[in-house]
């Protein structure tokens, strides 16, 4: 089963159960799906899908910072979305897991400098997206690739 066809069984069982938010959110979601298909002009394949799912987390993830001081109720509103979206997601990498993928990026690189980072973030990026934060990714390699 895509994460497309999920998506839309999951928006039955929240009309069903009447759980607006979690049924505004999927609406939301296959809204973003559907534009990305507009704009690509043909229908995009799951791992189209989880950068715009990625996307959309991000967007929540950076919502509910800005929000937590000044609105307490926004930010609360954005961490359930958030949650909603996680769930079409792949499982989450390990800190060690991504660890993992920066070395043997590094490995087949070559790569011994911060000179190198701009490669590196590239290829470790491809092979973690939807499955870890790119902020985390950025400064774990920018962490081993100075400590060299």
């Amino acid at each position: 089963m895509t994460i497309q066809e999920r998506l839309a069984e999951e928006m039955k069982s929240a009309m069903k159960a009447k759980e607006a938010l979690r049924l505004s959110t999927i609406r939301m979601a296959r809204t973003a799906i559907k534009n990305a298909e507009i704009e690509a002009r043909q229908d995009i394949d799951d791992e189209s899908v989880i950068k715009v799912l990625s996307t959309m987390v991000k967007q929540r993830r950076e919502a509910a910072e800005a929000y937590r001081e000044t609105r307490p109720e926004l930010a609360e509103k954005e961490e359930q979305e958030l949650a909603v979206l996680q769930e079409f997601l792949p499982q989450p990498l390990t800190p060690e897991e991504i660890q993992g993928i920066i070395d043997q990026a590094i490995e087949d690189l070559g790569a011994s400098s911060m000179k190198d980072m701009g490669p590196v973030m590239k290829q470790v990026t491809a092979r973690t997206v939807g499955r870890a934060d790119g902020k985390q990714v950025s400064n774990l390699v920018r962490q081993r690739l100075s400590g060299k």
